[in-house]
């Protein structure tokens, strides 16, 4: 059976399965449609909030992030260790109260609390921003596998995906999501897990590739340690070493807590806890969550790592056991025929890895050619400009020799400005030639090398898990397996996404502020609409990214860790923090947060229109855009703390209302639905 027949066959059963899971659990009240009954298991709401977390990010792009960070894989570490300690956070602090208040959706829970229509609808814009932000990079998840897989463009892909969310999300509400996300976290586990045991049999010796990351590098024997073997293959090609520490301790610091705190503030996370039927079930389903997706996320690194080394023994055949540059670089000629090799043009046209033959040798050379950009870079600047000015001068340029006389000749004289140029373009050829004279890999220089620049172009962060098993010559039901796997990954996060969407105007809009007497039969109706149109949007989106996905994906976490958390937070235990305080702190944070990343990234993510350059020399105390959230959520409590103590105390019942918060007893009755 072919690979296409293969992929068809499984992404489609699994498809058959969601969708009947969806007509199974189809949600007949609002109480289903938000809150799937408040009857949920804690273990099965703990493996659905697994799946509801674990993102086409977490699935596709993570292990590629660790795997092909500059700085190395070290310093990516931060994003497994803030995403799962969002969750301690959740079980510790905020899931069981939450669970206790017993509404439906995080902006009821702000508007309750703190007495006021506008911090309610203050929490509706930050929920519907961060959770639109978020739907961008599942659809392109959605994208990237079926445009691969499925062989089909990926507007289709899109589509099709955006049917399958439909069917079940519109139907089943929360209570079809919930069962559907369940089997989709076996799905995904399942499809993360085999070939990261296979790739760490290969490569270790080791069934488990938790054990395969610390252990010994089998293809030499025995002898070395497999990160020891990496670190030594990537340093000799120019690159940082993969086990490299941070040279920004207080910068990952702030980043990690951003992401904790964000992911602790994510809306579509929250509202999983309001799910189960007692308040100590929110707190045993945030630790059985953490348990599946630490199943994940601890062989994320083993993922990255394995990955990384594949990657560039295939394009370094000798650095399998030997050195790199102990024989040649990967040749055109086995790209286009080796069968093994096929996968390199597959995902080539895909455009999610491109190639160059630089300098004609018919080889790909792959290495950090970092220090030899900028006079390369100044080769190609003055010779466009010698070109540029010839043509505008009549002169021919078409195959012409650009240091000749005649390159500088018009009208049978030497122009003075063409002269100039190639008098530039000379020096630039010479800094250029020093400069390969200097810069060595493997104990020879540049000029000895015969390199002129990098010839891997391209190799996309969320290729790397999906095309694993093809690298590492995998069997065709493995690619099929991660195919479904991927695909599960990215539609539960957004059907999770979505119904919080969905919640914010069918609750908090529609029934909260427009219309609070609408029958329950009628905000179901409107609750379906809204889906229906958040999924309109999303798929809007995603046929139409943004340039700024990545950059936007940043913000959603600066807005959650810099405005819900904290007026969660503040909203449980502290009965002092009045309504004034609370509005103020989520503007305060909004706007710092905003501000600090649009001037790196452009205001409002236009290009062209950031203040600074997005260089650590140009952050302000070294923190990035990346890491601001933290910093925002302390002028979040800084600012809601002062304005409270200049203002009124929260009337006596609010007081009271909190202090039942506090003692997390009982299942909480639902209301106002």
């Amino acid at each position: 059976m072919d690979q296409f027949t293969l992929n068809l066959l499984v992404v489609g059963a699994t498809f058959v399965l969601y969708i009947g899971i969806a007509i199974w659990a189809r949600a007949g009240t609002t109480a289903e449609f938000y809150a799937a009954g408040q009857g949920v298991n804690p273990i099965m709401n703990g493996m659905a909030t697994g799946a509801d977390w674990m993102s086409a990010a977490s699935f596709i792009s993570m292990a590629g992030i660790i795997a092909l960070s500059p700085a190395g894989g070290y310093t990516q570490s931060a994003f497994l260790m803030g995403w799962t300690g969002g969750y301690v956070l959740l079980a510790l602090l905020l899931a069981p109260y939450l669970r206790k208040f017993g509404k439906f959706t995080v902006p009821e829970f702000i508007g309750d609390r703190f007495y006021s229509g506008g911090a309610r609808l203050v929490g509706v814009i930050c929920l519907i921003v961060i959770s639109v932000t978020y739907v961008i990079g599942q659809m392109r998840g959605v994208g990237v596998t079926f445009s691969r897989f499925l062989e089909v463009s990926t507007d289709t892909g899109l589509y099709i995906g955006a049917a399958i969310v439909f069917a079940y999300a519109v139907l089943g509400g929360m209570k079809g999501i919930t069962y559907t996300q369940v089997a989709q976290y076996c799905v995904l586990i399942v499809a993360y897990t085999i070939p990261a045991i296979f790739i760490s049999l290969n490569l270790t010796g080791s069934f488990l590739p938790q054990l395969g990351l610390i252990g010994s590098y089998a293809p030499s024997g025995g002898d070395v340690a497999m990160l020891a073997k990496l670190d030594q293959v990537v340093t000799e090609l120019g690159f940082t070493a993969y086990t490299a520490d941070t040279t920004n301790m207080f910068n990952m610091v702030l980043f990690t807590m951003s992401l904790m705190i964000g992911t602790a503030g994510l809306p579509h996370v929250i509202i999983r806890f309001f799910t189960v039927p007692k308040v100590a079930d929110a707190r045993s389903s945030a630790g059985w969550a953490l348990v599946f997706i630490a199943l994940l996320y601890t062989v994320a690194p083993a993922v990255g790592s394995m990955a990384r080394l594949n990657l560039t023994t295939t394009f370094w055949p000798s650095a399998t056991t030997g050195n790199a540059l102990d024989g040649n670089a990967l040749s055109l000629a086995d790209i286009n025929s080796v069968p093994e090799l096929s996968w390199v043009n597959t995902w080539k046209a895909t455009g999610l890895l491109d190639f160059a033959d630089k300098n004609g040798d018919g080889m790909i050379q792959y290495f950090n050619d970092a220090p030899i950009a900028a006079v390369n870079k100044g080769v190609a600047d003055t010779t466009k400009a010698l070109t540029d000015a010839m043509a505008a001068a009549g002169v021919a340029t078409e195959g012409a020799d650009l240091a000749s006389p005649a390159a500088v000749t018009v009208g049978g004289a030497a122009d003075a400005a063409l002269t100039d140029l190639q008098t530039a373009r000379a020096a630039a050829i010479a800094a250029r030639d020093a400069r390969y004279a200097e810069v060595t890999y493997g104990g020879r220089t540049v000029a000895e090398l015969g390199w002129t620049g990098n010839e891997l172009t391209k190799v996309d962060n969320d290729m790397m898990v999906l095309a694993n098993p093809e690298i590492a010559a995998l069997p065709g039901w493995v690619i099929a397996l991660v195919a479904a796997g991927g695909l599960a990954a990215a539609l539960s996060t957004a059907a999770g996404l979505l119904l919080a969407i969905s919640s914010a105007v069918s609750h908090d809009l529609i029934k909260g502020s427009i219309n609070p007497g609408i029958s329950e039969k009628g905000e179901l109706l409107a609750a379906r609409i809204s889906m229906g149109f958040a999924i309109l949007l999303a798929t809007y989106l995603g046929l139409n990214p943004p340039g700024f996905a990545a950059q936007v994906v940043a913000l959603a976490f600066g807005l959650a860790a810099a405005t819900i958390f904290p007026v969660l937070m503040m909203g449980i235990f502290s009965k002092r923090i009045n309504k004034e305080g609370a509005i103020v702190g989520m503007l305060v944070g909004l706007v710092f947060t905003s501000v600090y990343i649009f001037l790196y990234l452009g205001w409002f993510f236009i290009p062209g229109t950031n203040v600074y350059a997005n260089t650590p020399a140009n952050h302000f105390f070294g923190i990035s855009p990346l890491s601001i959230g933290s910093v925002g959520a302390v002028l979040n409590f800084a600012s809601a703390y002062i304005v409270s103590a200049m203002t009124k105390a929260p009337p006596q019942h609010v007081q009271d209302l909190v202090e039942s918060i506090r003692i997390p007893r009982g299942a909480g009755v639902a209301t106002g639905h």
